[in-house]
């Protein structure tokens, strides 16, 4: 692993493999890399693994909010390294870390905070 590896498992904490995401959201390893590809989630290879964080699904769906908010990054340029830290980075003025907001149901505000910085 390298160091920002090492930085990116400090901000996202748990991660889960396409197999574990695919059985938390009762679809097929390949509907994952789909939902990759689509913007729904986010995934990067940790250990020669596809892998995507534990946060972005809850209760058996991907968090609400997380796909417009990922497609409003990818719009604005940011790489998926870059998304990561945005969306696990704490902001005081939010208060907490993006991907918090999208879990506490206030994905309106991360998203008008994302549209800003394409400005």
């Amino acid at each position: 692993m390298t160091a920002n590896d090492h930085d990116t498992d400090a901000l996202v904490g748990e991660w889960m493999t396409l197999k574990d995401a695919a059985r938390e959201l009762n679809v097929s390893p390949n509907r994952i890399k789909q939902f990759i590809r689509d913007h729904k989630l986010l995934g990067v290879r940790r250990q020669g693994e596809l892998s995507v964080p534990a946060a972005f699904i809850a209760d058996g769906d991907v968090v609400k909010g997380l796909p417009g908010t990922l497609t409003v990054l990818a719009d604005c340029g940011f790489s998926t390294d870059e998304a990561l830290h945005w969306l696990f980075t704490p902001d005081d003025t939010l208060p907490g870390a993006p991907i918090e907001a999208l879990i506490a149901n206030r994905g309106t505000e991360v998203r008008r905070r994302a549209q800003a910085m394409a400005l």
